[in-house]
């Protein structure tokens, strides 16, 4: 069987930045209550940097990959470094920079792609397709770390359910985890998490003096 880690990859990214940029009421138990208290204090961040890591795992295939990663967001805009490849969202423009093949290609953030990382596209998603419940507590290096469990309302979904670690004292995600129906797990944890730091005031800004020599595929 052929995992493909940046396909699975990109997914378990979408998640994160979906946590990271919007939340609803998602349920009337418990678990909406900690989503509201983590919404409030992400939405009380002007800006929000986060390293982690990635883990792919099939103990049946035995298969495991690993790779790091780090994402500036403020507001809809994010700066994306990843498997040598930078995902730049200016708040119009989607520019994805691969420096390996000296390609860049630019798009606009559709709002009706199933695959858009958009705060619209995200609230639906999280409202219409899983329902959601507490999970256990774990214990991580002294951190009470609480699991939010996803389960896909789509009895076809390709994904078994989700884990949400949530930090209780800081309110701040953790990590997620999410189950394929075919024994595959990801795993992204977030190892910094740093908000309201000084940024660039170009910092989303394509320049494209800076790569006069790479291929320009424009899909617009």
């Amino acid at each position: 069987m052929n995992y493909n880690l940046k396909t699975n990859m990109k997914n378990s990214i979408a998640l994160l930045l979906i946590t990271f940029i919007t939340f609803n009421a998602f349920s009337q138990n418990d678990a909406k209550v900690l989503l509201n208290e983590v919404s409030t204090k992400v939405k009380s961040y002007e800006n929000i940097s986060i390293d982690f890591k990635y883990v792919l795992e099939n103990t049946t295939e035995n298969i495991k990959q690993e790779t790091r990663g780090d994402v500036v967001l403020q507001g809809d805009k994010y700066k994306l470094n990843i498997l040598g490849v930078t995902r730049l969202f200016d708040g119009e423009k989607l520019y994805s920079i691969s420096t390996e093949d000296e390609e860049i290609t630019i798009s606009s953030q559709n709002n009706d792609d199933d695959n858009a990382v958009t705060p619209s596209k995200m609230l639906s998603f999280y409202e219409e397709g899983y329902t959601y419940a507490m999970d256990i507590v774990q214990n991580i290096k002294g951190r009470k770390i609480q699991l939010v469990k996803l389960t896909p309302i789509d009895s076809n979904s390709e994904i078994d359910y989700i884990l949400l670690g949530i930090d209780s004292q800081t309110k701040h995600i953790y990590n997620l985890i999410t189950i394929g129906e075919n024994g595959t797990k990801t795993i992204l944890t977030v190892n910094s998490f740093k908000t309201n730091a000084p940024l660039s005031k170009t910092l989303f800004t394509f320049d494209a003096n800076k790569y006069k020599d790479y291929y320009v595929n424009n899909l617009d």
